[in-house]
């Protein structure tokens, strides 16, 4: 289960209608990289997959492959708006290691693949 805070909820509202995509939804993935190991990625998207868990948050819906939901299971989706260094934050009970900025992660008994923040 992923939560999403009220703040986090207007703000990928916000997106979803911005990016006029009929059927749009947050999909919600992990990828390797970072200086951690992995890293969020957060896209709106509309192409379904087999393979997507569906989590539906009301206004939106989440989609989670269904092979990355072990790295995101109990994640809480913030929002700040803090000038330039607001944005989403990602409260992940799973991560035993984050970078400084919090982009990347490490999962115990995964380290995934250490590359330099773009």
């Amino acid at each position: 289960m992923i939560q999403v805070t009220e703040a986090a909820a207007r703000k990928i509202t916000e997106i979803i209608e911005e990016a006029d995509l009929p059927g749009g939804f947050l999909r919600v993935g992990i990828d390797e990289g970072g200086c951690s190991g992995l890293s969020y990625s957060l896209t709106v998207d509309e192409q379904l997959n087999t393979e997507d868990i569906i989590l539906d948050q009301g206004e939106f819906s989440i989609r989670v492959h269904e092979d990355r939901m072990r790295f995101v299971e109990g994640l809480v989706i913030d929002y700040a708006d803090m000038g330039m260094t607001g944005g989403f934050i990602m409260n992940n009970p799973n991560a035993k290691v984050s970078c400084g900025c919090g982009a990347s992660f490490r999962i115990a008994g995964y380290r995934g693949e250490v590359k330099k923040c773009d």
